[in-house]
């Protein structure tokens, strides 16, 4: 991890596991390689540079970014992870689905 500032690499992992975005377990086992100074292997490299380049200018709010992506008729259509009903949206901040009805208010928490 000589080419990384350990540092901010966990401050940055810290924030997305208090915004829930990603899986929480593997933030931690990211973290404690990183604090144990041991090489990431290359998943965990890109679970990591997947999510840090939507945040690459964190500092400027983009209302254009597109965050939930409609399925397809082919695509597996899993719950909604509000209601239980059959979801037509997947969120690729934070790996889940929502029916019509609940994407619209869960868009807003995005920005």
């Amino acid at each position: 991890m000589d080419s990384i500032d350990s540092e901010k690499t966990i401050e940055i992992i810290e924030r997305m596991k208090l915004a829930k975005i990603g899986k929480y377990k593997k933030w931690e086992s990211i973290i404690k390689k990183i604090k144990n100074e041991q090489t990431l292997n290359p998943e965990e490299l890109e679970y990591y540079s997947n999510f840090t380049r939507i945040y690459k200018n964190s500092n400027i709010t983009s209302r254009s970014k597109v965050y939930h992506t409609k399925l397809s008729e082919l695509d597996e259509k899993p719950p909604c992870k509000e209601c239980g009903d059959e979801s037509l949206y997947y969120c690729n901040m934070n790996d889940q689905y929502f029916c019509i009805i609940h994407v619209v208010g869960h868009d807003e928490n995005e920005f």
